[in-house]
C-alpha cells in the first residue's frame, strides 16, 4: 500500500492523469484488502493484473516526466531508478497473471512443479530488465517466454533510451558549466 501511494503521489503530473492513476490504484486497495481477508484466486488474478497495470502507468509517467527536460536535475536521476523499479515490480505481477492462467509457467531448481512465489517472479523480472538474466526461475509455457523475452527487450530500451539520455543530457551540462 505504501509503495502504491508512493508512486501514486510521484506521477501526479495533471489533474487528469492523476484521476488515471487513482482509478487503477482504488480498485487495488480495495482487493487487497479483500484479499487478506477472504484470499480466492479469482480475487489475486484481478489485484495482480491490475497492479501491472499501475505499476506500467506510473512507469510511463515517470518516463514523460524524465523525457520532458532538457537538462538533467537530481530528480531525473532519482526517477531513473524509481522507473526501472516499478517497472521490473509491473513484469513481476504480470507473471503472477500469466501463472494463474496458464499454471506451471515458471519453473525453478527447487521445487519445479510448485507455482513460483511473488518474490521468485520479481528476481526473475529484476534479472531479466537488467539484461543480467541470472535466474533460478526460468520461463516454461510459451506465454511466459514470451512475456519474458518483452521484458528482456524494454530493459534494453529502458538502458539504451531513457538512462543514455540522462547521461548525456549530465554530460553536456557539465560541458556548459566549465
Amino acid at each position: 500500500m505504501l509503495v502504491l501511494g508512493l508512486a501514486l503521489w510521484v506521477v501526479r503530473r495533471s489533474p487528469w492523469l492523476t484521476w488515471v492513476g487513482g482509478l487503477l490504484a482504488l480498485p487495488v486497495v480495495v482487493l487487497s484488502i479483500v484479499s487478506a481477508i477472504a484470499p480466492q484466486p479469482g480475487v489475486t488474478l484481478a489485484l495482480a493484473a491490475l497492479e501491472a497495470a499501475f505499476y506500467f502507468y506510473a512507469t510511463g509517467s515517470l518516463i514523460a516526466y524524465m523525457v520532458q527536460d532538457w537538462v538533467a536535475t537530481t530528480d531525473e536521476l532519482f526517477a531513473a531508478g524509481a522507473t526501472f523499479t516499478l517497472l521490473a515490480w509491473a513484469f513481476a505481477y504480470t507473471y503472477v497473471v500469466c501463472q494463474a492462467i496458464q499454471p506451471g509457467s515458471f519453473s525453478a531448481g527447487a521445487n519445479p512443479h510448485d507455482p513460483r512465489t511473488w518474490v521468485e517472479l520479481l528476481f526473475l523480472s529484476v534479472a531479466v530488465l537488467s539484461s543480467v538474466g541470472l535466474s533460478d526461475v526460468l520461463p516454461a509455457a510459451p506465454m511466459a517466454r514470451g512475456l519474458v523475452m518483452v521484458e528482456s527487450f524494454a530493459g534494453v530500451m529502458y538502458i539504451a533510451l531513457v538512462v543514455s539520455r540522462l547521461i548525456s543530457l549530465s554530460v553536456a551540462e557539465r560541458g556548459r558549466s566549465t
